[in-house]
């Protein structure tokens, strides 16, 4: 007996191994959006991510037929949020999506880049469908009113 646990045991480590190798980069990418920070210096979204990837790895052998990446964003999203909602803008700044509010990338990570139903995402967070949809066009709106401050210098114009 203890040794099926064992081998099943293995067998759903080495699963889960596959499935992080697979998703972590997409899911690292939507928590540093989440978070706001930069790509290259995004400690919040990690630690994010490591938690949703806990709680999915502890319940692995539970999951049965469950989508596990879905698992997974909807763990990190449910952590961003408990979090998020205190503070209306981010603290570390530099990302993307820097200046909406918590909410609002919330809401445009998931809907835009995660491509999830209205009625889904709404029911994930916890909201009214019509709110969802208004929240993204506003986040949509204020990301197409001002466009993101330059990274480097300006690039040189050919000399003719």
């Amino acid at each position: 007996m203890r040794e099926r646990q064992a081998v099943r045991h293995r067998r759903g480590a080495r699963e889960f191994e596959a499935f992080v190798a697979g998703a972590a980069g997409r899911l690292l990418h939507a928590a540093t959006l989440l978070t706001a920070e930069p790509a290259d210096d995004n400690p919040r979204a990690r630690r994010l991510l490591t938690a949703a990837l806990s709680r999915t790895y502890a319940d692995w052998q539970r999951l049965r037929g469950e989508d596990p990446y879905e698992r997974t964003r909807q763990e990190l999203t449910a952590r961003f949020a408990r979090t998020a909602w205190h503070h209306r803008r981010s603290r570390t700044g530099g990302g993307v999506l820097e200046r909406l509010t918590p909410r609002e990338r919330l809401v445009l990570v998931l809907r835009l880049y995660e491509g999830v139903a209205e009625e889904q995402a709404a029911a994930q967070i916890g909201l009214p469908p019509e709110r969802v949809r208004a929240i993204c066009t506003r986040a949509v709106a204020a990301m197409r009113s001002r466009p993101p401050a330059p990274a480097g210098p300006a690039p040189k114009a050919a000399a003719p």
